[in-house]
């Protein structure tokens, strides 16, 4: 079989590590820089061009698309769909969990638990946008934010004023969201391929953090999961339609809640965490899924 890597960076731990289990299980691979690739959108025949040259087919392709190049990763992700390639994940899919908003609400409608959580533009929405989300102390973020930047606890009412109306002045989106004070700066990384739960570990934050993002300095480690915990990951994965989803789960005293859901997971931290070769189940589902001449499920 013949699969692409998306990724900007070759020497990443994540793309290193599907390239080498991909070769050892006999397929040829290319690691593939999204932004270099340009393309003709022609119906009666589409291609992919790269460095002067068409690429030609591939069976698959893994995208590692990474938050800021979004728009244009995942046109270059559909070229390949349309081309009939097989996508581990659907460009759909992973334009869908990008907008923390519109994820949140498709989760909210399948009746999946997570923070409270507020959205308004008006500065006069404000006071009733902190009330919403059961007062301070809350958690502001940014709808296009990643890896914990963009997220700031405010820990009274007047420093939530100002970080809301800072962040308006910025022109920016945002998210109010409740702080689930129990939760103790802790979070359950939840890796999902398919319809399981293959791993799952606990990212801790750093002293003096709330955010247990390992980008942010946040340590993990080995974590036995509930039903419910797994019931709740698997369901989140298929309602953004992700086959490969990394599912963030705070443990609340009401229960497990869906903080976010990611469609490109690391796979260090999870991997030497839980000892287990997750690229291997990836490049597996690849091989149980790609069907030739196979096109998307989903759409939009």
């Amino acid at each position: 079989m013949k699969i692409a890597i998306l990724s900007r960076d070759e020497t990443l731990y994540s793309s290193r590590r599907l390239r080498e289990e991909a070769a050892a299980r006999g397929h040829q691979v290319q690691i593939i820089d999204p932004l270099s690739c340009y393309m003709n959108i022609n119906p009666a025949s589409p291609a992919v061009h790269y460095c002067g040259e068409p690429l030609g087919h591939f069976d698959a392709v893994i995208p590692r698309i990474g938050n800021p190049i979004t728009f244009y990763g995942t046109a270059v992700l559909r070229q390949f769909e349309m081309c009939g390639s097989y996508p581990l994940n659907e460009s759909a899919a992973i334009t869908r969990t990008r907008d923390k908003l519109r994820s949140l609400q498709l989760l909210a409608r399948e009746g999946i638990d997570m923070p409270v959580t507020g959205f308004a533009s008006s500065p006069d929405d404000t006071a009733d946008l902190i009330a919403l989300v059961g007062g301070a102390p809350l958690v502001v973020k940014l709808v296009e934010g990643t890896q914990g930047i963009g997220v700031v606890l405010a820990e009274t009412r007047q420093a939530a004023e100002s970080v809301i109306d800072a962040f308006r002045g910025l022109n920016a989106h945002i998210l109010v969201q409740e702080f689930i004070k129990e939760a103790q700066g802790r979070d359950v990384r939840c890796l999902v391929i398919g319809n399981q739960v293959v791993a799952a570990i606990e990212r801790v934050a750093k002293e003096g953090d709330f955010r247990s993002n390992l980008h942010r300095g946040g340590k993990a480690y080995p974590v036995v999961i509930t039903q419910q915990e797994r019931q709740i990951a698997v369901k989140a994965a298929a309602t953004l339609g992700l086959e490969v989803a990394g599912v963030d789960i705070l443990r609340a005293h009401r229960g497990p809640l869906v903080m976010e859901v990611n469609a490109s997971p690391g796979l260090e931290g999870i991997e030497t965490s839980s000892d287990l070769n997750i690229a291997a189940l990836m490049i597996e589902r690849i091989e149980q899924q790609a069907i030739p001449g196979l096109r998307p499920k989903t759409a939009g």
